[in-house]
């Protein structure tokens, strides 16, 4: 049996970036932890899936959980100041 059709080892990849992202800033890291987790419950299940088929889920569920966190996590005011004119004029 190939190591990447073990669930577990889906799950330690998850909580090793889990950890991961509690050492660098942002929450980057914390996307692809959803998605490996994500994966590990897949793979649980009794479906034969190759690992490019595999590797496209993880990726997929990535993007979606990275794009989750940006949604849930954005900033309410944008502070962006625009300028319309120059001041040296």
């Amino acid at each position: 049996m190939e190591l990447w059709s073990l669930w577990w080892v889906w799950a330690c990849a998850a909580l090793a970036l889990a950890i991961f992202e509690l050492l660098s800033p942002g929450y980057i890291f914390l996307g692809i932890a959803i998605g490996a987790a994500l994966t590990a419950i897949i793979v649980a299940l009794p479906i034969a899936l190759s690992l490019p088929v595999l590797l496209v889920i993880f990726a997929a569920l990535s993007l979606l959980g990275w794009l989750a966190l940006r949604r849930f996590f954005k900033a309410e005011d944008d502070q962006t100041r625009i300028v319309h004119e120059d001041i040296n004029k």
